[in-house]
């Protein structure tokens, strides 16, 4: 019964709320942090727990005044709106009871890769990268350039932007994969389209306590900058190359003036690739236990094409299209398609419940 499965939350939050003015808390900064942020995500729960109690004690007092002559009709008209308010609210709780991801919260590392294509893709990952960022600013993240290479003729090679904001990960999660476009590139005399991709890797920002990095286990070569061409843009040997010997993971960063800084970021970098190769197996392991979800991060799979003579853009695991493209990239609206996103995935997984 649902009665059951929220009566343990409920004992849970008021059990953290009675901790939290306890002495012995109160003295212990790190355990309040902690038992404050438990009970921040437990808020809405709770919430929606004590209203549907209420709900109920309501329906069942209501129910005993039916063979009151003088009450019954008020109360078939309270029924009424109880019942339908009942239903709306169970399905709510059925969102608010799937386990949340331990990520949702994090920063993230989104790294944009020119594929298929040459020029083009490198200029689509630019024109995705300003959009991503236009689309941060609409909630409320900072955006940090950790590393790029630009393309030979605009936009990137590749690029590395670190999202710092709580939900970035939770909001973002769904853009991992293969992002295709279908446009005519300026160069283009003769009006044909041409079709281009990118790859997109979403990265939770690894803590830590997410992760141990052996530096037994990690060569560093140090570097002078290179720009378009290879040619030097720096005297110094300021660029720095991480490499991960026991999965060959490589990392390069040269986009600071200081050895030191670009060091620091390539770590960082390191560390969340190795986190998001211990996220992806286990998310294998949860998906080999319920049927196929909306996937994250999953480079090798073609998630989105963007079309623009059509003005179309289409979400291939949701069959979601917009003819709205121009808006979409040049406003940042991509909640029109992440909020669709996030709601099939969740509808799947209380199916599965």
């Amino acid at each position: 019964m649902l009665a059951d499965k929220l009566r343990p939350f409920i004992e849970r939050y008021d059990e953290i709320t009675k901790a939290l003015v306890s002495p012995e808390v109160i003295s212990d900064i790190s355990k309040m942090t902690e038992l404050s942020k438990e009970q921040s995500n437990l808020e809405e729960l709770y919430n929606s727990a004590k209203e549907y109690f209420s709900i109920e004690q309501s329906i069942k007092e209501n129910n005993n005044l039916l063979g009151d002559p003088e009450l019954s009709e008020l109360a078939k008209d309270e029924l009424k709106e109880l019942e339908v308010r009942k239903e709306k609210l169970i399905e709510e709780i059925k969102i608010l009871l799937i386990p949340k991801d331990p990520n949702d919260d994090k920063n993230i590392f989104l790294e944009l890769r020119a594929g298929t294509g040459g020029d083009e893709a490198a200029l689509f990952a630019g024109d995705l990268a300003g959009a991503y960022i236009r689309y941060a600013e609409i909630r409320g993240y900072k955006v940090e350039i950790v590393s790029q290479s630009e393309g030979s003729a605009g936009g990137f090679k590749e690029i590395i932007l670190l999202v710092k904001g709580k939900g970035a990960y939770s909001r973002l999660k769904f853009e991992g994969g293969t992002h295709r476009v279908q446009r005519v590139p300026e160069t283009e005399s003769q009006g044909r389209v041409h079709t281009s991709a990118i790859t997109v890797a979403i990265m939770p920002e690894a803590e830590d306590s997410d992760i141990e990095l052996n530096m037994n286990d990690v060569k560093i070569d140090v570097m002078r900058s290179s720009g378009h061409g290879g040619q030097s843009v720096n005297t110094t040997d300021s660029a720095v190359r991480v490499t991960h010997i026991p999965t060959g993971l490589v990392v390069v960063n040269q986009d600071g003036k200081s050895q030191h800084k670009n060091k620091d970021a390539a770590l960082k970098v390191l560390k969340s690739r190795l986190y998001e190769m211990q996220e992806q197996q286990r998310l294998e392991r949860e998906r080999a236990e319920r049927k196929e979800q909306v996937g994250t991060g999953d480079r090798s799979g073609r998630i989105r094409t963007y079309n623009y003579p059509q003005n179309r853009i289409s979400d291939h695991r949701i069959n979601l299209t917009l003819y709205r493209l121009d808006a979409i990239m040049s406003a940042g609206l991509f909640d029109e398609i992440i909020d669709p996103l996030i709601a099939s995935y969740q509808a799947k997984i209380v199916t599965d419940e």
